[in-house]
């Protein structure tokens, strides 16, 4: 009989290295391999996950009453919600958002790979969630070289409670992540696993010079990559970005704005135009990745059938709620557009440019994007070379 058969939970962990190399296209380093064995990825989650219905929303599964489904989860190569609404479950699961998550095995591997980690180097995590990344680095690194900090008590004290259980114990700390840790400085690495807007400085001040910072990038018009940095002798910190992942946004960092509360008022004037952008195009893939970075500080969001004759409208604002655009599809098969604009900076008008911009630079994929962070907290988005960069809002 194979240890496999012996051992169910290592049997369900080589399962999930598996689909985790079919989905990365390579096998997983026999570093993180041990690790994974060493820390199961179930041991981590809690009791009651959050699975997606099928619908866009969530359905509860209690490892109690469906530890089947329960299980399954926790190996499959999919991220597994674990808390909602903060902390607080709505009575109604429809006005449910996910607040954390164990993310996608693929993605924690990809990243863990990424930080190309050798013994001895010192590793600052920003959210630690369940835990479990934790484990890993802990397993690989040692516990006194790993410091990971949450910003959420209740998943903080949990997660000190499960990775001693498990065997683990980096230090823990309950705090702000935007701020780091700075006992512990300097760091070889700092690895979130929350997206960011902007890198906080602090995450610069505590990298070693030659260290790296590695953390999800989340962009008001794009919200996926990963963004890899280099931290400089003299502060600066230069990178690239990869594309395939999305993270929850750092809370501190996190907006709440609505178009009609917060955005367009009844006394706003718009200029009215017309455009034969198809709409979709700005909005998706590399060109949504790019047009971000040009236009910094601006989000869009969807309505369907707002008014009479309009069959959906792609709104557009700045995150300082200032200017606004709307762009109209009456339904029909002809791909043109009518566009209304207020505010001092005319957004269609830039997507329009943004866009033109993308496809003739190549129409280039996340790749070729990057990102430098000055000592002073300027973020400089560039194209190909850092020498050719323009000021991300």
């Amino acid at each position: 009989m194979t240890d496999y058969q012996h051992n169910p939970e290592q049997a369900h962990v080589r399962g999930l290295l598996r689909a985790v190399r079919e989905t990365i296209g390579r096998d997983v380093a026999p570093e993180w391999t041990k690790a994974a064995e060493a820390a199961p990825r179930h041991c981590f989650l809690p009791e009651l996950i959050w699975l997606d219905d099928d619908g866009g929303g969530y359905r509860p599964c209690d490892r109690r009453s469906g530890p089947d489904r329960w299980l399954a989860a926790a190996y499959d190569d999919e991220p597994v919600v674990t808390q909602l609404n903060d902390g607080t479950v709505p009575d109604d699961l429809a006005d449910a958002w996910p607040s954390s998550s164990s993310s996608a095995p693929s993605v924690v591997f990809r990243m863990l790979q990424m930080l190309d980690l050798q013994p001895g180097m010192k590793v600052l995590e920003i959210g630690t969630g369940t835990g479990w990344t934790s484990a890993l680095l802990s397993h690989r690194l040692g516990d006194s070289n790993v410091t990971t900090i949450e910003l959420d008590p209740a998943l903080a004290v949990r997660a000190r409670v499960v990775l001693k259980e498990a065997g683990f114990g980096p230090e823990v700390v309950w705090g702000d992540g935007a701020l780091g840790w700075s006992r512990n400085t300097p760091y070889d690495r700092v690895v979130a696993t929350c997206a960011v807007q902007k890198i906080p400085p602090a995450w610069v001040d505590q990298t070693r010079p030659g260290g790296t910072i590695l953390t999800p990038w989340d962009n008001p018009w794009a919200h996926w990559g990963l963004l890899h940095l280099l931290v400089g002798d003299d502060g600066t910190a230069v990178g690239w970005y990869s594309p395939d992942s999305a993270f929850m946004l750092m809370r501190t960092q996190r907006t709440h704005l609505g178009i009609y509360r917060d955005v367009v008022k009844d006394d706003h004037r718009s200029a009215k135009s017309e455009t034969t952008l198809p709409r979709r195009a700005v909005v998706e893939g590399d060109a949504a990745f790019a047009i971000g970075h040009r236009l910094g500080d601006v989000w869009h969001t969807w309505e369907d059938a707002p008014v009479y004759g309009v069959a959906d409208r792609l709104w557009i604002a700045t995150t300082d709620a200032a200017s606004w655009a709307a762009v109209d599809h009456d339904g029909s098969e002809e791909d043109r557009f009518t566009v209304y604009q207020h505010g001092p900076r005319r957004l269609w008008d830039e997507v329009e440019a943004a866009y033109e911009w993308w496809r003739g630079s190549g129409k280039p994929h996340p790749g070729r994007l990057g990102l430098t962070v000055t000592p002073e907290g300027g973020h400089w988005a560039w194209l190909d070379e850092p020498s050719e960069r323009w000021l991300l809002r």
